[in-house]
């Protein structure tokens, strides 16, 4: 087709008049693209040519991609617009128009906006059109905010970057990703909340249709983490963890919290009361078996002494019945200096350890053990740092015995081990925030592990709708219906 006979078919389709600049535009874009066609079907067909072709029709793909989002956002604004505005108690006057460039999918575009002065001096101008689009941070699309927040909660900023430039031809400088994601990671967290509470009832409800001799169970489980932090030392993070378990006692899904260090870790506190409160009010089966697995550190002590064992049902005001469980596996780690301080490294104190283990899972194990351990203590005379580890291995055992009847909880199906908690440092923190060379300041690095709390829950997609959902803005100055307006808010 010609460019005349398709300059003459736009003029003759009426919706497609307007368009007939956007066409203009856009064919030397299909004659670039159909040039490299014809030149990729004319040679030799090799790896080299095929990914060499590959790679420029990305290439021109991505700017017909520009032109066509650039055209379009930018014939968006009509006249005649309102003089006066009023917004949030506020009113505002119209001024000129004030160009800004914004990131795209597609690269960045210059955005000729209306701008809307504040009649108080000093306060932000505001501008109608990019509350519409809701442009992230003055600076990128929501598509593309999403896009590089998606890649910092799992690389480095400089990946990022890099990955932004390669992939959507955008350059930012470090300042600007950051202030995108934050905007964007603050928008997230607003809305993690329920997301993740859909999520929770969702493998409740699987839960309750599986075949299985046990109840469901909902365990809650916290822990810390040592993170190398900008000012001064490494200081303690924390991660919690909500997990399901189905009749079988099979983990169906976890979701998850993370803060960077904080005082009393109160934030983290708030945070887990609300989400297991708002899964139990709003869940109408019968009521799952409540755990809560941890080790015996200092914050998950606190938080079940002065929460969770006061708890009480959101709906019913009954007592809620937690049932705690120190983790196995630290527990084992005190027999085994039991057997150091007693044996030594010896085969006898190896294979003394393995049998308390084992004793350790039977009933009245914690019991046992320590009756196996005070009669070999009576037999040897222990000294100096042995002596000391050896009180210090079998007081943890003895202060934490009425939680250890691991034999009990194996026989209704609740897990006997912190293992998914602590996966859940690896996964939240570890892997992100503590690779080589890496500090980090709190407000910085709670961005990030916003993001990947979001992300490894599963909740991304949901969190996302439900954040772009809840920003729509009447502004009767742009094409096509527009959101309810009502009150003060109305242009």
């Amino acid at each position: 087709m010609t460019h005349s006979t398709l300059l003459t078919l736009l003029l003759t389709t009426p919706f497609a008049a307007p368009l007939l600049p956007l066409a203009q535009r856009l064919l030397p874009h299909l004659q670039q693209i159909t040039q490299l066609l014809e030149d990729f079907r004319a040679q030799p067909v090799t790896p080299a040519a095929t990914r060499a072709f590959e790679l420029r029709l990305q290439e021109l793909l991505r700017q017909v991609g520009l032109d066509l989002t650039d055209w379009t956002l930018n014939h968006l604004e009509t006249e005649p617009l309102p003089d006066r505005l009023h917004h949030d108690g506020q009113r505002y006057r119209r001024r000129d128009p004030s160009p800004n460039t914004i990131a795209t999918l597609f690269g960045p575009v210059c955005l000729r906006r209306q701008l809307y002065e504040d009649l108080e001096p000093g306060n932000p101008c505001l501008f109608p059109l990019e509350r519409c689009l809701g442009v992230v941070a003055g600076a990128a699309t929501p598509a593309l905010a999403e896009r590089a927040s998606w890649w910092l909660a799992q690389h480095p900023q400089g990946v990022t970057l890099g990955q932004l430039a390669r992939d959507h031809g955008v350059r930012w400088s470090p300042e600007t990703l950051r202030g995108v994601t934050a905007a964007f990671a603050a928008g997230l967290e607003a809305h993690r909340p329920a997301a993740q509470v859909e999520r929770v009832l969702g493998w409740l409800r699987q839960a309750c249709a599986r075949r299985g001799r046990h109840r469901p169970s909902l365990v809650a489980g916290r822990d810390g983490i040592h993170l190398p932090m900008r000012e001064g030392a490494y200081k303690e993070g924390a991660t919690a963890t909500l997990t399901v378990y189905d009749r079988r006692g099979r983990r169906l899904g976890t979701v998850y919290l993370g803060r960077m260090p904080q005082p009393g870790q109160g934030t983290l506190s708030e945070q887990l009361t609300a989400l297991i409160e708002e899964v139990l009010r709003r869940w109408r089966g019968a009521l799952p078996r409540l755990a809560y697995v941890t080790d015996d550190g200092h914050q998950p002590a606190v938080y079940y002494r002065r929460v969770l064992s006061r708890m009480r049902h959101p709906r019913t005001g009954e007592r809620l019945q937690w049932q705690r469980v120190v983790d196995f596996y630290h527990a084992a780690l005190y027999i085994q200096r039991l057997a150091d301080a007693l044996f030594g490294e010896t085969k006898k104190g190896r294979r003394w350890a393995r049998r308390m283990r084992r004793r350790l899972k039977e009933k009245d194990g914690v019991k046992r053990v320590l009756q196996s351990a005070t009669y070999h203590r009576q037999t040897r005379k222990l000294k100096g740092r042995r002596a000391a580890s050896f009180r210090a291995a079998y007081a943890y055992l003895r202060r934490n015995g009425k939680w250890m009847a691991y034999w009990r909880y194996q026989g209704v199906g609740l897990p006997i081990g912190s293992g998914v908690t602590e996966a859940g440092c690896k996964t939240v923190f570890t892997q992100r925030l503590k690779q080589s060379g890496m500090r980090w300041e709190v407000a910085g690095g709670q961005v990030v592990v916003t993001l990947r709390v979001v992300l490894l829950s599963g909740v991304w997609e949901s969190a996302v709708s439900r954040m772009l959902a809840g920003q729509t803005f009447p502004w009767p100055g742009v094409k096509g219906p527009q959101p309810a307006e009502s009150g003060e808010n109305a242009a």
